[in-house]
């Protein structure tokens, strides 16, 4: 059995139907007030969590308690048994106990104590509101929740439409703000969102086309939940599997349309991790391989005009292993044993064609944007460089820009740009 839970290149909602049309409506009166958590930690996955990924396994294990930990499993992301045709094949199969089962032993060998999985799913439902599963949930000292479909997360565990805590989810949010780690990748860590939760969409056609709340059939079309999800991580938008589905571009035009001034945009097997989220000594840390983003739009200015949709003044900035980043003051502290960069190259930053690697490119290459960023930070014969987009009618150009206040930090012994903060990103049709 191998599952790697959680879309590709882009966010697919499978098998959501009508259920997730019930979630766009808004809560009732009865709605769970999400307070602040001051004791416990995140962390968040983009998704393709690798399984010899010791680096991000050891953190979360490290936060439930080393080799005491004990760690409870939600998969209600995945399709239940009853709707897997493998379910009764062990190498095959690909649904929420399946799943469960294979995260657990991950945890166990990765030196856990024990890990359960927290049996709650499609086929389950009652049991987020079980004593019994309670009493499970009470008795583990950290939380991970799989990928998947978020919008599974809500109907079984924000009991739908109502957007309610589950007796389940009340737990584990006790726990948190009892100092216990909770932990998820892809869904599992779109699912930490506050409001306007992304449920799916590509980066052209949100640009093109805007934001729309709900659920859509169309996996490009930017969809959002306005009432969001488990609301553990409220300083910023959370996206995911954002170098490797080009989703930069959907990022930014869903916190223009909804108002956010942030997102954090997360690449795969590269952890956010979050120290007191909601407090006001949140502090983060970036542990992996790949990086974080953070979109600042403090400063931006989105209009659309005749021409089509326009972003000026937005801030990039990407955070590598060991980078911490201050979220109260906007402030980024790069890695002890990273240097500050003075470009030294004339070569130009190459050409992009496809700049968010759209799905109907094939000779597309992913990390396109971050490439194209990495590239104007090590050279010093440009201070601006631009990217467009595979697709046109209209065509859109990205514009990147080094202006007072950007740097770029490096630990490579052939200086290559790793960490970059505040460059400046501008959006326009052409």
């Amino acid at each position: 059995m191998r599952v790697p839970p959680g879309p590709g290149r882009r966010a697919v909602l499978v098998g959501a139907g009508a259920l997730v049309l019930a979630l766009t409506v808004a809560p009732t009166a009865e709605a769970t007030h999400h307070t602040p958590f001051q004791r416990g930690s995140l962390v968040l996955v983009g998704g393709g969590l690798k399984d010899d990924n010791a680096e991000v396994y050891g953190e979360i294990i490290r936060r439930a308690g080393g080799e005491k930990a004990r760690i409870g499993v939600l998969t209600a992301a995945s399709v239940p048994e009853s709707q897997d045709p493998d379910a009764a094949d062990p190498d095959k199969c690909s649904n929420s106990a399946c799943n469960g089962d294979y995260y657990a032993s991950l945890f166990k060998e990765h030196g856990a104590a024990d890990a359960q999985w927290i049996p709650v799913d499609l086929d389950h439902i009652a049991n987020a509101d079980s004593d019994s599963v309670v009493a499970q949930v009470n008795s583990m000292t950290g939380f991970f929740f799989g990928g998947g479909d978020q919008a599974r997360y809500i109907t079984t565990l924000l009991h739908g439409d109502a957007h309610t805590d589950s007796k389940v989810l009340a737990a584990i949010r006790a726990k948190l703000s009892e100092g216990a780690v909770v932990s998820g990748s892809s869904a599992g860590a779109q699912i930490a969102s506050g409001p306007d939760m992304v449920s799916g969409g590509d980066s052209y056609e949100a640009l093109r086309d805007g934001s729309t709340p709900g659920y859509f059939d169309d996996p490009t079309r930017l969809g959002y939940f306005p009432h969001g999800g488990f609301g553990f991580l409220r300083s910023g938008l959370i996206d995911t599997h954002t170098g490797t589905s080009g989703r930069e571009g959907r990022a930014l035009r869903l916190a223009a349309d909804t108002g956010h001034d942030r997102v954090y945009a997360l690449d795969e097997n590269t952890a956010l991790v979050v120290d007191r989220p909601g407090a006001s000594r949140e502090a983060i840390t970036v542990v992996g391989p790949g990086g974080i983003a953070v979109l600042d739009l403090r400063e931006a200015r989105a209009r659309t005009p005749r021409a089509g949709w326009t972003l000026s003044d937005a801030r990039y900035t990407y955070l590598t292993d060991g980078d911490r980043y201050d979220a109260r003051h906007w402030l980024t502290l790069p890695a002890r044993g990273k240097r500050i960069l003075t470009p030294d190259s004339d070569v130009p930053v190459p050409a992009n064609p496809d700049v968010f690697y759209s799905v109907s490119n094939p000779a597309g290459v992913p990390y396109s944007f971050r490439s194209t960023a990495r590239a104007l930070a090590s050279t010093r014969g440009q201070s601006t460089a631009t990217a467009t987009t595979f697709e046109a009618g209209p065509r859109f150009t990205v514009t990147f820009a080094k202006k007072p206040g950007f740097t770029a930090w490096s630990s490579n012994d052939n200086g290559a740009a790793q960490t970059l903060i505040d460059m400046r990103i501008a959006i326009a049709p052409r």
